[in-house]
Protein backbone atom coordinates (compact mmCIF):
# COMPACT_ATOMS: atom_id res chain seq x y z
CA UNK A 1 0.00 0.00 0.00
CA UNK A 2 1.83 3.10 -1.25
CA UNK A 3 1.84 6.13 1.00
CA UNK A 4 1.00 9.62 -0.23
CA UNK A 5 4.61 10.74 -0.35
CA UNK A 6 5.47 7.86 -2.67
CA UNK A 7 2.48 8.57 -4.92
CA UNK A 8 3.32 12.27 -5.12
CA UNK A 9 6.98 11.46 -5.74
CA UNK A 10 5.99 9.45 -8.81
CA UNK A 11 3.79 12.27 -10.09
CA UNK A 12 6.51 14.89 -9.55
CA UNK A 13 9.09 12.65 -11.22
CA UNK A 14 6.85 12.39 -14.30
CA UNK A 15 6.45 16.18 -14.37
CA UNK A 16 10.22 16.68 -14.12
CA UNK A 17 10.80 14.18 -16.90
CA UNK A 18 8.26 16.00 -19.09
CA UNK A 19 10.38 19.14 -18.64
CA UNK A 20 13.48 17.27 -19.74
CA UNK A 21 14.85 17.05 -16.20
CA UNK A 22 16.37 14.00 -14.51
CA UNK A 23 13.41 12.40 -12.68
CA UNK A 24 15.69 11.23 -9.85
CA UNK A 25 15.93 14.85 -8.68
CA UNK A 26 12.18 15.03 -8.04
CA UNK A 27 12.40 13.96 -4.41
CA UNK A 28 9.31 14.69 -2.31
CA UNK A 29 9.64 15.15 1.44
CA UNK A 30 7.31 15.95 4.30
CA UNK A 31 7.03 19.72 4.57
CA UNK A 32 9.04 21.39 7.31
CA UNK A 33 6.30 24.04 7.38
CA UNK A 34 3.07 22.06 7.92
CA UNK A 35 1.20 25.36 8.26
CA UNK A 36 1.99 26.04 4.59
CA UNK A 37 2.04 22.63 2.95
CA UNK A 38 1.84 18.88 3.53
CA UNK A 39 4.74 17.93 1.24
CA UNK A 40 7.45 19.73 -0.70
CA UNK A 41 10.03 19.18 -3.42
CA UNK A 42 13.29 21.08 -3.65
CA UNK A 43 14.45 19.27 -6.77
CA UNK A 44 14.07 22.27 -9.06
CA UNK A 45 17.00 23.99 -7.36
CA UNK A 46 19.43 21.14 -8.06
CA UNK A 47 18.01 20.54 -11.54
CA UNK A 48 18.22 24.21 -12.50
CA UNK A 49 21.83 24.36 -11.36
CA UNK A 50 22.71 21.38 -13.55
CA UNK A 51 20.84 22.90 -16.51
CA UNK A 52 22.07 26.45 -15.78
CA UNK A 53 18.44 27.58 -15.72
CA UNK A 54 16.36 29.74 -13.41
CA UNK A 55 15.13 27.44 -10.59
CA UNK A 56 11.93 29.37 -9.89
CA UNK A 57 10.97 29.33 -13.57
CA UNK A 58 11.60 25.57 -13.73
CA UNK A 59 9.62 25.02 -10.52
CA UNK A 60 6.75 27.08 -11.97
CA UNK A 61 6.60 24.93 -15.10
CA UNK A 62 6.64 21.72 -13.03
CA UNK A 63 3.95 23.09 -10.72
CA UNK A 64 1.77 23.95 -13.72
CA UNK A 65 1.91 20.33 -14.88
CA UNK A 66 0.71 19.19 -11.43
CA UNK A 67 -1.93 21.84 -10.82
CA UNK A 68 -4.72 19.70 -12.24
CA UNK A 69 -3.89 16.58 -10.22
CA UNK A 70 -7.14 15.67 -8.38
CA UNK A 71 -5.14 14.35 -5.40
CA UNK A 72 -3.98 17.89 -4.64
CA UNK A 73 -5.88 20.94 -3.46
CA UNK A 74 -2.95 23.25 -4.00
CA UNK A 75 0.45 23.47 -5.73
CA UNK A 76 2.53 26.57 -5.04
CA UNK A 77 6.06 27.75 -5.77
CA UNK A 78 7.83 29.43 -2.86
CA UNK A 79 11.16 31.15 -2.42
CA UNK A 80 13.85 30.47 -5.03
CA UNK A 81 12.13 27.33 -6.36
CA UNK A 82 10.52 25.20 -3.66
CA UNK A 83 7.32 23.44 -4.73
CA UNK A 84 4.72 23.05 -1.98
CA UNK A 85 1.86 20.55 -2.13
CA UNK A 86 -1.39 20.53 -0.22
CA UNK A 87 -3.23 17.19 -0.34
CA UNK A 88 -6.97 17.28 -1.00
CA UNK A 89 -9.23 16.33 1.89
CA UNK A 90 -10.84 13.60 -0.22
CA UNK A 91 -7.41 12.10 -0.95
CA UNK A 92 -6.58 12.05 2.75
CA UNK A 93 -9.92 10.44 3.54
CA UNK A 94 -9.35 7.70 0.97
CA UNK A 95 -5.88 7.00 2.32
CA UNK A 96 -7.10 6.99 5.94
CA UNK A 97 -9.86 4.53 4.99
CA UNK A 98 -7.25 2.29 3.35
CA UNK A 99 -5.09 2.37 6.50
CA UNK A 100 -8.13 1.64 8.66
CA UNK A 101 -9.00 -1.36 6.50
CA UNK A 102 -5.47 -2.78 6.55
CA UNK A 103 -5.82 -5.06 9.57
CA UNK A 104 -2.44 -6.77 9.04
CA UNK A 105 -0.01 -3.91 8.42
CA UNK A 106 -1.94 -0.76 9.43
CA UNK A 107 -0.74 1.08 6.34
CA UNK A 108 2.80 -0.28 6.10
CA UNK A 109 3.94 -2.12 3.00
CA UNK A 110 5.86 -5.42 2.76
CA UNK A 111 9.22 -5.79 1.05
CA UNK A 112 9.17 -6.67 -2.63
CA UNK A 113 11.61 -9.56 -2.24
CA UNK A 114 11.43 -11.26 1.19
CA UNK A 115 14.65 -12.71 2.55
CA UNK A 116 15.82 -15.29 5.06
CA UNK A 117 17.43 -13.40 7.92
CA UNK A 118 19.23 -14.47 11.10
CA UNK A 119 19.48 -11.89 13.88
CA UNK A 120 22.13 -12.65 16.49
CA UNK A 121 21.38 -10.72 19.67
CA UNK A 122 21.47 -10.77 23.48
CA UNK A 123 24.65 -12.89 23.66
CA UNK A 124 24.35 -13.97 27.31
CA UNK A 125 27.21 -15.87 28.87
CA UNK A 126 26.80 -19.15 30.70
CA UNK A 127 27.58 -18.83 34.42
CA UNK A 128 27.26 -15.04 34.43
CA UNK A 129 24.05 -13.30 35.52
CA UNK A 130 22.60 -10.98 32.91
CA UNK A 131 23.26 -7.33 33.69
CA UNK A 132 22.23 -3.96 32.28
CA UNK A 133 24.87 -4.34 29.58
CA UNK A 134 22.67 -7.03 28.00
CA UNK A 135 19.60 -4.81 27.95
CA UNK A 136 20.27 -2.86 24.75
CA UNK A 137 21.25 -5.88 22.67
CA UNK A 138 18.17 -7.80 23.82
CA UNK A 139 15.73 -4.92 23.27
CA UNK A 140 17.15 -3.73 19.93
CA UNK A 141 17.52 -7.25 18.54
CA UNK A 142 13.97 -8.22 19.52
CA UNK A 143 12.60 -5.09 17.86
CA UNK A 144 14.54 -5.67 14.64
CA UNK A 145 13.33 -9.27 14.54
CA UNK A 146 9.71 -8.07 14.78
CA UNK A 147 10.29 -5.29 12.23
CA UNK A 148 11.79 -7.63 9.64
CA UNK A 149 8.94 -10.10 10.14
CA UNK A 150 6.39 -7.32 9.76
CA UNK A 151 7.80 -6.54 6.33
CA UNK A 152 7.61 -10.17 5.25
CA UNK A 153 11.07 -11.62 5.85
CA UNK A 154 11.52 -15.07 7.40
CA UNK A 155 13.56 -14.39 10.53
CA UNK A 156 15.39 -16.51 13.08
CA UNK A 157 16.34 -14.84 16.35
CA UNK A 158 19.40 -16.50 17.92
CA UNK A 159 20.47 -15.91 21.53
CA UNK A 160 23.98 -17.21 20.75
CA UNK A 161 25.24 -18.12 24.22
CA UNK A 162 28.80 -17.59 25.27
CA UNK A 163 29.34 -21.19 26.43
CA UNK A 164 32.57 -22.44 24.89
CA UNK A 165 35.40 -20.12 25.77
CA UNK A 166 37.97 -19.60 28.50
CA UNK A 167 35.30 -18.92 31.14
CA UNK A 168 34.29 -22.57 30.92
CA UNK A 169 37.80 -23.70 31.76
CA UNK A 170 37.90 -21.23 34.64
CA UNK A 171 34.70 -22.69 36.08
CA UNK A 172 35.77 -26.31 35.66
CA UNK A 173 38.96 -25.64 37.63
CA UNK A 174 37.19 -23.48 40.25
CA UNK A 175 34.44 -26.05 40.86
CA UNK A 176 37.05 -28.77 41.06
CA UNK A 177 39.14 -26.84 43.57
CA UNK A 178 36.10 -26.56 45.85
CA UNK A 179 35.64 -30.32 45.74
CA UNK A 180 32.19 -30.05 44.19
CA UNK A 181 32.83 -32.07 41.04
CA UNK A 182 35.20 -34.95 41.82
CA UNK A 183 33.07 -37.42 39.87
CA UNK A 184 33.27 -35.24 36.74
CA UNK A 185 37.01 -34.65 36.94
CA UNK A 186 37.89 -38.33 36.89
CA UNK A 187 39.22 -39.87 33.70
CA UNK A 188 36.98 -42.19 31.73
CA UNK A 189 33.62 -42.20 29.99
CA UNK A 190 31.41 -42.14 33.09
CA UNK A 191 28.55 -42.46 33.77
CA UNK A 192 28.40 -39.07 35.47
CA UNK A 193 25.81 -37.74 37.93
CA UNK A 194 22.53 -36.48 36.48
CA UNK A 195 22.09 -33.99 39.31
CA UNK A 196 24.02 -30.75 39.00
CA UNK A 197 26.75 -30.33 41.60
CA UNK A 198 26.37 -26.57 41.50
CA UNK A 199 23.58 -24.00 41.72
CA UNK A 200 23.13 -20.69 39.94
CA UNK A 201 24.34 -18.97 43.10
CA UNK A 202 27.51 -21.12 42.99
CA UNK A 203 28.18 -20.07 39.40
CA UNK A 204 27.58 -16.39 40.13
CA UNK A 205 30.00 -16.60 43.07
CA UNK A 206 32.68 -18.77 41.50
CA UNK A 207 33.09 -17.13 38.10
CA UNK A 208 34.17 -13.61 39.20
CA UNK A 209 36.46 -15.11 41.83
CA UNK A 210 38.05 -17.43 39.26
CA UNK A 211 38.45 -14.64 36.72
CA UNK A 212 40.20 -12.49 39.32
CA UNK A 213 42.45 -15.36 40.38
CA UNK A 214 43.45 -16.03 36.78
CA UNK A 215 44.77 -12.47 36.49
CA UNK A 216 46.95 -12.87 39.58
CA UNK A 217 47.94 -16.54 39.43
CA UNK A 218 49.65 -17.74 36.21
CA UNK A 219 49.49 -21.38 37.33
CA UNK A 220 45.73 -21.17 37.86
CA UNK A 221 45.34 -19.46 34.49
CA UNK A 222 47.35 -22.20 32.75
CA UNK A 223 45.21 -24.91 34.38
CA UNK A 224 42.07 -23.14 33.17
CA UNK A 225 43.44 -22.87 29.64
CA UNK A 226 44.27 -26.57 29.64
CA UNK A 227 40.79 -27.39 30.93
CA UNK A 228 39.27 -25.26 28.15
CA UNK A 229 41.25 -27.16 25.51
CA UNK A 230 40.30 -30.54 27.00
CA UNK A 231 36.64 -29.55 27.15
CA UNK A 232 36.69 -28.54 23.49
CA UNK A 233 38.57 -31.75 22.63
CA UNK A 234 35.70 -33.77 24.09
CA UNK A 235 36.83 -34.98 27.54
CA UNK A 236 33.65 -36.79 28.77
CA UNK A 237 33.65 -35.64 32.40
CA UNK A 238 34.28 -32.02 31.46
CA UNK A 239 31.50 -32.17 28.86
CA UNK A 240 29.05 -33.60 31.42
CA UNK A 241 29.95 -30.89 33.97
CA UNK A 242 29.71 -28.20 31.30
CA UNK A 243 26.21 -29.38 30.38
CA UNK A 244 25.15 -28.73 33.98
CA UNK A 245 26.63 -25.22 33.77
CA UNK A 246 24.55 -24.57 30.65
CA UNK A 247 21.31 -26.00 32.05
CA UNK A 248 21.52 -24.09 35.34
CA UNK A 249 22.34 -20.84 33.55
CA UNK A 250 19.57 -21.19 30.99
CA UNK A 251 16.90 -21.34 33.72
CA UNK A 252 17.87 -17.85 34.90
CA UNK A 253 18.29 -16.52 31.36
CA UNK A 254 14.81 -17.67 30.35
CA UNK A 255 13.43 -15.88 33.42
CA UNK A 256 15.02 -12.55 32.49
CA UNK A 257 14.21 -12.79 28.79
CA UNK A 258 10.65 -13.81 29.62
CA UNK A 259 10.23 -10.76 31.86
CA UNK A 260 11.45 -8.53 29.03
CA UNK A 261 9.20 -10.15 26.44
CA UNK A 262 12.25 -11.26 24.45
CA UNK A 263 12.03 -14.60 22.65
CA UNK A 264 14.35 -16.66 20.47
CA UNK A 265 13.86 -19.21 17.75
CA UNK A 266 17.33 -20.60 18.34
CA UNK A 267 18.96 -21.05 21.74
CA UNK A 268 22.29 -21.90 20.19
CA UNK A 269 25.65 -21.30 21.77
CA UNK A 270 29.21 -21.10 20.60
CA UNK A 271 29.42 -24.83 21.33
CA UNK A 272 26.87 -25.61 18.59
CA UNK A 273 29.48 -24.63 16.02
CA UNK A 274 32.00 -27.13 17.44
CA UNK A 275 31.01 -29.99 15.08
CA UNK A 276 31.90 -27.70 12.14
CA UNK A 277 35.26 -26.72 13.57
CA UNK A 278 37.57 -29.48 12.32
CA UNK A 279 36.23 -29.37 8.76
CA UNK A 280 36.39 -25.55 8.71
CA UNK A 281 39.99 -25.50 9.94
CA UNK A 282 40.95 -28.07 7.33
CA UNK A 283 39.28 -25.93 4.67
CA UNK A 284 41.14 -22.80 5.84
CA UNK A 285 44.39 -24.76 5.68
CA UNK A 286 43.63 -26.07 2.20
CA UNK A 287 43.02 -22.52 1.00
CA UNK A 288 46.31 -21.35 2.47
CA UNK A 289 44.52 -18.91 4.77
CA UNK A 290 45.54 -20.45 8.12
CA UNK A 291 49.15 -19.63 9.01
CA UNK A 292 51.43 -20.08 11.99
CA UNK A 293 52.07 -17.03 14.16
CA UNK A 294 54.18 -17.35 17.33
CA UNK A 295 52.73 -20.75 18.22
CA UNK A 296 49.18 -19.78 17.37
CA UNK A 297 47.33 -20.10 14.06
CA UNK A 298 45.75 -17.06 12.44
CA UNK A 299 44.05 -15.77 9.30
CA UNK A 300 45.47 -12.55 7.88
CA UNK A 301 42.34 -10.59 6.99
CA UNK A 302 44.03 -7.51 5.49
CA UNK A 303 46.33 -7.08 2.54
CA UNK A 304 49.97 -5.94 2.90
CA UNK A 305 50.16 -2.25 3.75
CA UNK A 306 46.39 -1.89 3.72
CA UNK A 307 44.89 0.97 5.71
CA UNK A 308 41.32 2.05 6.39
CA UNK A 309 39.53 5.27 7.17
CA UNK A 310 38.50 5.72 10.80
CA UNK A 311 36.14 8.34 12.17
CA UNK A 312 37.27 9.94 15.43
CA UNK A 313 35.06 11.21 18.25
CA UNK A 314 35.39 14.80 16.99
CA UNK A 315 34.02 13.76 13.60
CA UNK A 316 37.32 13.94 11.74
CA UNK A 317 38.47 11.04 9.55
CA UNK A 318 42.01 9.65 9.66
CA UNK A 319 43.93 6.80 8.07
CA UNK A 320 44.20 3.88 10.50
CA UNK A 321 45.94 0.50 10.36
CA UNK A 322 44.00 -2.39 8.86
CA UNK A 323 42.50 -4.93 11.30
CA UNK A 324 44.93 -7.41 12.84
CA UNK A 325 44.85 -11.13 11.97
CA UNK A 326 41.98 -13.25 13.25
CA UNK A 327 43.24 -15.62 15.96
CA UNK A 328 41.77 -19.05 15.15
CA UNK A 329 43.72 -21.49 17.35
CA UNK A 330 45.57 -20.35 20.47
CA UNK A 331 49.05 -21.57 21.34
CA UNK A 332 47.36 -23.92 23.88
CA UNK A 333 45.23 -25.44 21.11
CA UNK A 334 41.92 -23.81 22.10
CA UNK A 335 39.39 -22.36 19.69
CA UNK A 336 38.87 -18.65 20.20
CA UNK A 337 35.81 -16.40 20.03
CA UNK A 338 36.61 -15.54 16.42
CA UNK A 339 36.87 -19.23 15.58
CA UNK A 340 33.43 -20.06 16.93
CA UNK A 341 31.93 -16.99 15.27
CA UNK A 342 33.40 -18.05 11.94
CA UNK A 343 32.24 -21.63 12.40
CA UNK A 344 28.78 -20.35 13.34
CA UNK A 345 28.59 -18.61 9.96
CA UNK A 346 29.43 -21.93 8.33
CA UNK A 347 26.81 -23.71 10.44
CA UNK A 348 24.11 -21.14 9.60
CA UNK A 349 24.93 -21.42 5.92
CA UNK A 350 24.52 -25.20 6.06
CA UNK A 351 21.36 -25.30 8.21
CA UNK A 352 19.50 -22.11 7.18
CA UNK A 353 21.35 -20.59 4.22
CA UNK A 354 20.31 -17.04 5.17
CA UNK A 355 20.49 -14.09 2.81
CA UNK A 356 21.50 -11.82 5.68
CA UNK A 357 22.92 -12.18 9.20
CA UNK A 358 22.67 -9.23 11.57
CA UNK A 359 24.78 -9.07 14.73
CA UNK A 360 23.33 -6.75 17.39
CA UNK A 361 26.39 -6.34 19.57
CA UNK A 362 28.06 -3.47 21.43
CA UNK A 363 29.88 -1.02 19.12
CA UNK A 364 33.09 -1.74 21.02
CA UNK A 365 33.17 -5.13 19.26
CA UNK A 366 33.34 -3.52 15.81
CA UNK A 367 36.92 -4.58 15.09
CA UNK A 368 36.23 -8.17 16.14
CA UNK A 369 33.37 -8.45 13.67
CA UNK A 370 35.38 -6.80 10.92
CA UNK A 371 38.00 -9.51 11.40
CA UNK A 372 35.42 -12.32 11.37
CA UNK A 373 33.53 -10.92 8.37
CA UNK A 374 36.71 -10.44 6.34
CA UNK A 375 37.79 -14.01 7.13
CA UNK A 376 34.35 -15.29 6.06
CA UNK A 377 34.57 -13.38 2.77
CA UNK A 378 38.10 -14.62 2.09
CA UNK A 379 37.09 -18.23 2.78
CA UNK A 380 33.91 -17.96 0.71
CA UNK A 381 31.57 -18.58 3.64
CA UNK A 382 29.49 -15.46 2.97
CA UNK A 383 29.07 -12.76 0.35
CA UNK A 384 29.92 -9.17 1.11
CA UNK A 385 26.74 -7.47 2.25
CA UNK A 386 25.38 -10.65 3.83
CA UNK A 387 26.97 -9.94 7.22
CA UNK A 388 26.29 -6.77 9.21
CA UNK A 389 27.41 -5.69 12.65
CA UNK A 390 24.77 -3.38 14.15
CA UNK A 391 26.69 -1.70 16.94
CA UNK A 392 25.03 0.35 19.63
CA UNK A 393 26.00 2.89 22.28
CA UNK A 394 25.98 2.39 26.02
CA UNK A 395 23.35 2.97 28.68
CA UNK A 396 25.02 5.50 30.96
CA UNK A 397 24.56 6.93 34.41
CA UNK A 398 24.24 10.64 35.10
CA UNK A 399 28.06 10.82 35.16
CA UNK A 400 28.12 9.89 31.45
CA UNK A 401 29.79 6.54 32.13
CA UNK A 402 28.27 3.07 31.67
CA UNK A 403 25.52 2.56 34.22
CA UNK A 404 26.55 1.16 37.61
CA UNK A 405 24.88 0.55 40.95
CA UNK A 406 25.31 3.15 43.70
CA UNK A 407 28.01 0.93 45.14
CA UNK A 408 29.83 1.01 41.83
CA UNK A 409 29.04 -2.52 40.73
CA UNK A 410 27.29 -3.77 37.62
CA UNK A 411 23.52 -3.88 38.11
CA UNK A 412 21.94 -7.27 37.45
CA UNK A 413 19.16 -7.22 34.87
CA UNK A 414 16.81 -9.02 37.27
CA UNK A 415 17.34 -6.27 39.85
CA UNK A 416 16.73 -3.56 37.23
CA UNK A 417 13.43 -5.13 36.17
CA UNK A 418 12.39 -5.43 39.82
CA UNK A 419 13.20 -1.75 40.43
CA UNK A 420 11.18 -0.76 37.36
CA UNK A 421 8.16 -2.80 38.50
CA UNK A 422 8.29 -1.25 41.96
CA UNK A 423 8.42 2.22 40.40
CA UNK A 424 5.54 1.38 38.03
CA UNK A 425 3.30 0.29 40.91
CA UNK A 426 4.04 3.53 42.74
CA UNK A 427 3.39 5.71 39.66
CA UNK A 428 0.11 3.98 38.87
CA UNK A 429 -1.05 4.53 42.45
CA UNK A 430 0.09 8.19 42.45
CA UNK A 431 -1.82 8.83 39.21
CA UNK A 432 -4.90 7.05 40.58
CA UNK A 433 -4.70 4.56 37.73
CA UNK A 434 -5.63 0.91 38.02
CA UNK A 435 -7.70 1.38 41.17
CA UNK A 436 -10.60 -0.57 39.62
CA UNK A 437 -8.41 -3.48 38.53
CA UNK A 438 -8.16 -6.78 40.34
CA UNK A 439 -4.90 -7.43 42.16
CA UNK A 440 -3.70 -9.78 39.41
CA UNK A 441 -4.63 -7.37 36.63
CA UNK A 442 -2.97 -4.48 38.46
CA UNK A 443 0.26 -6.47 38.77
CA UNK A 444 0.13 -7.42 35.09
CA UNK A 445 -0.45 -3.78 34.14
CA UNK A 446 2.38 -2.58 36.38
CA UNK A 447 4.69 -5.07 34.67
CA UNK A 448 3.65 -3.82 31.22
CA UNK A 449 4.22 -0.22 32.30
CA UNK A 450 7.66 -1.08 33.68
CA UNK A 451 8.80 -2.89 30.53
CA UNK A 452 7.32 -0.17 28.31
CA UNK A 453 9.30 2.41 30.26
CA UNK A 454 12.58 0.50 29.88
CA UNK A 455 12.10 -0.42 26.23
CA UNK A 456 10.81 2.90 24.94
CA UNK A 457 13.53 4.80 26.80
CA UNK A 458 16.09 2.68 24.96
CA UNK A 459 14.44 2.47 21.55
CA UNK A 460 13.50 6.14 21.34
CA UNK A 461 17.24 6.82 21.04
CA UNK A 462 19.19 6.13 17.90
CA UNK A 463 20.80 2.71 18.10
CA UNK A 464 24.26 4.15 17.57
CA UNK A 465 24.11 6.72 20.39
CA UNK A 466 24.49 6.36 24.13
CA UNK A 467 21.85 7.63 26.52
CA UNK A 468 21.47 8.52 30.19
CA UNK A 469 19.40 6.13 32.29
CA UNK A 470 16.84 7.96 34.45
CA UNK A 471 14.12 5.64 35.74
CA UNK A 472 12.08 8.46 37.30
CA UNK A 473 11.85 10.28 33.96
CA UNK A 474 11.22 7.11 31.95
CA UNK A 475 8.30 6.14 34.22
CA UNK A 476 6.34 9.38 33.75
CA UNK A 477 2.85 9.28 32.23
CA UNK A 478 3.62 12.59 30.54
CA UNK A 479 6.07 13.40 27.77
CA UNK A 480 7.95 11.11 25.44
CA UNK A 481 7.79 7.90 27.48
CA UNK A 482 6.50 4.36 27.22
CA UNK A 483 3.89 4.84 29.99
CA UNK A 484 2.49 7.89 28.14
CA UNK A 485 1.98 5.78 25.01
CA UNK A 486 0.30 3.01 26.99
CA UNK A 487 -2.02 5.59 28.52
CA UNK A 488 -3.02 6.80 25.03
CA UNK A 489 -3.75 3.22 23.96
CA UNK A 490 -5.93 2.66 27.02
CA UNK A 491 -7.66 6.00 26.38
CA UNK A 492 -8.64 5.04 22.82
CA UNK A 493 -9.78 1.59 23.91
CA UNK A 494 -11.97 3.16 26.56
CA UNK A 495 -13.46 5.50 23.94
CA UNK A 496 -14.27 2.60 21.62
CA UNK A 497 -15.81 0.56 24.45
CA UNK A 498 -18.11 3.46 25.34
CA UNK A 499 -19.05 3.84 21.68
CA UNK A 500 -19.94 0.14 21.48
CA UNK A 501 -22.05 0.41 24.64
CA UNK A 502 -23.95 3.29 23.00
CA UNK A 503 -24.44 1.31 19.80
CA UNK A 504 -22.33 3.76 17.78
CA UNK A 505 -20.66 2.29 14.72
CA UNK A 506 -17.87 3.34 12.38
CA UNK A 507 -18.50 4.81 8.93
CA UNK A 508 -16.36 6.00 5.98
CA UNK A 509 -13.81 8.59 6.99
CA UNK A 510 -14.41 12.22 6.09
CA UNK A 511 -11.68 14.82 6.59
CA UNK A 512 -12.92 18.28 7.51
CA UNK A 513 -11.15 19.67 10.58
CA UNK A 514 -7.41 20.52 10.76
CA UNK A 515 -6.91 17.97 13.56
CA UNK A 516 -8.48 15.29 11.35
CA UNK A 517 -6.07 16.22 8.56
CA UNK A 518 -3.12 16.03 10.91
CA UNK A 519 -4.15 12.60 12.21
CA UNK A 520 -4.73 11.26 8.69
CA UNK A 521 -1.31 12.54 7.54
CA UNK A 522 0.33 10.94 10.58
CA UNK A 523 -1.37 7.61 9.85
CA UNK A 524 -0.09 7.85 6.28
CA UNK A 525 3.50 8.42 7.48
CA UNK A 526 3.71 4.99 9.14
CA UNK A 527 4.71 3.30 5.89
CA UNK A 528 7.74 5.56 5.49
CA UNK A 529 8.73 5.16 9.14
CA UNK A 530 8.62 1.37 8.83
CA UNK A 531 10.54 1.41 5.55
CA UNK A 532 13.24 3.74 6.88
CA UNK A 533 13.61 1.81 10.14
CA UNK A 534 13.99 -1.41 8.15
CA UNK A 535 16.51 -0.04 5.66
CA UNK A 536 18.60 1.75 8.29
CA UNK A 537 18.18 -0.91 11.00
CA UNK A 538 17.02 1.90 13.32
CA UNK A 539 14.02 1.03 15.56
CA UNK A 540 13.97 4.56 17.00
CA UNK A 541 12.21 5.68 13.82
CA UNK A 542 9.25 3.49 14.79
CA UNK A 543 9.38 4.90 18.32
CA UNK A 544 9.37 8.44 16.92
CA UNK A 545 6.33 7.66 14.80
CA UNK A 546 4.48 6.08 17.73
CA UNK A 547 5.01 9.21 19.80
CA UNK A 548 3.92 11.51 16.95
CA UNK A 549 0.82 9.39 16.43
CA UNK A 550 -0.08 9.53 20.13
CA UNK A 551 0.34 13.30 20.12
CA UNK A 552 -1.68 13.66 16.93
CA UNK A 553 -4.53 11.59 18.36
CA UNK A 554 -4.47 13.60 21.59
CA UNK A 555 -4.89 16.85 19.60
CA UNK A 556 -7.63 15.26 17.50
CA UNK A 557 -9.46 14.03 20.60
CA UNK A 558 -9.36 17.51 22.15
CA UNK A 559 -10.45 19.35 18.99
CA UNK A 560 -12.94 16.91 17.48
CA UNK A 561 -15.64 15.52 19.79
CA UNK A 562 -16.28 11.90 18.96
CA UNK A 563 -19.21 10.50 20.94
CA UNK A 564 -20.99 13.87 20.97
CA UNK A 565 -20.20 14.71 17.33
CA UNK A 566 -22.82 16.91 15.59
CA UNK A 567 -24.21 14.06 13.48
CA UNK A 568 -24.02 10.29 13.05
CA UNK A 569 -21.80 10.41 9.94
CA UNK A 570 -19.24 12.62 11.68
CA UNK A 571 -19.29 10.42 14.76
CA UNK A 572 -18.80 7.30 12.65
CA UNK A 573 -15.95 8.91 10.72
CA UNK A 574 -14.17 9.96 13.90
CA UNK A 575 -14.65 6.54 15.45
CA UNK A 576 -13.06 5.02 12.33
CA UNK A 577 -10.12 7.43 12.65
CA UNK A 578 -9.79 6.55 16.34
CA UNK A 579 -9.79 2.81 15.59
CA UNK A 580 -7.18 3.27 12.84
CA UNK A 581 -4.99 5.25 15.24
CA UNK A 582 -5.36 2.54 17.90
CA UNK A 583 -4.50 -0.30 15.54
CA UNK A 584 -1.46 1.47 14.16
CA UNK A 585 -0.21 2.56 17.58
CA UNK A 586 -0.60 -0.94 19.01
CA UNK A 587 1.23 -2.41 16.00
CA UNK A 588 4.05 0.14 16.26
CA UNK A 589 4.46 -0.65 19.96
CA UNK A 590 4.37 -4.38 19.22
CA UNK A 591 7.23 -3.91 16.76
CA UNK A 592 9.13 -2.27 19.62
CA UNK A 593 8.33 -5.31 21.77
CA UNK A 594 5.93 -3.37 24.02
CA UNK A 595 2.75 -5.10 25.17
CA UNK A 596 -0.29 -2.89 25.77
CA UNK A 597 -2.94 -3.24 28.51
CA UNK A 598 -6.69 -3.14 27.95
CA UNK A 599 -7.36 -0.92 30.93
CA UNK A 600 -5.40 1.19 33.36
Amino acid sequence: MADLKTELGEAVAAAFAAEGVDASLARVTTSDRPDLADFQSNGALAAAKALKANPRELATRVAARLSGDPRLSGVEVAGPGFINFKVADATLATRADAVAGDTALAGASPVVAPRKVVIDYAGPNVAKPMHVGHLRSSIIGESLKRLFRLRGDTVWGDAHFGDWGFQMGLLIVAVGDEGKADAFLADGDGPFPDVSPISLEDLERLYPAAAAQAKEDPAFRDRARKATAELQAGRPGYRALWQHFVAVSRTALEREFGALGVTFDLWNGESDADPRMAEMIAHLEAQGLLVEDDGARVVHVAGPGETRKKKLADGSVVEAPSPPPLLVISSEGSAMYGTTDLATIVDRRETIDPDLILYVVDERQAEHFEQVFRAAWLAGYADKGALEHLGFGTMNGTDGKPFKTRAGGVLKLHDLITQAQDKARARLTEANLGADLSSAEFEATAHKVAIAALKFADLSNSRTTSYVFDLDRFMSFEGKTGPYLLYQVVRIRSLLRRAAEQGAGRSPIDIVEPAERDLALTLDAFDQAVSDAYDKRMPHLIAEHAYRLAQSFSKFYAACPVLVAPDEATRGSRLALSKAALDQLVLALDVLGIETPERM
